[in-house]
């Protein structure tokens, strides 16, 4: 069972860096409130982990899961 992360934009990049703009670019976010999933893998959790300040993180089980 792959778990994935429900990642919710909740704070505008706007006032940060770029490097930091660009996190929540690669992450699918361009809206304030967006949903996006990702697999929960290092690479995502390093990013998550940049702009935490910025974001709202769930771990869900993924789609095609049945429980």
């Amino acid at each position: 069972m792959a778990k994935m992360l429900r990642i919710t934009l909740v704070r505008s990049p706007i006032g940060y860096s770029i490097r930091q703009k660009q996190t929540v670019r690669a992450l699918g976010l361009r809206k304030l409130q967006q949903i996006v999933e990702h697999p929960d893998n290092p690479a995502v959790r390093g990013m998550v982990n940049k702009i935490s300040h910025l974001l709202r993180v769930e771990e869900v089980a993924s789609p095609g899961d049945a429980a």
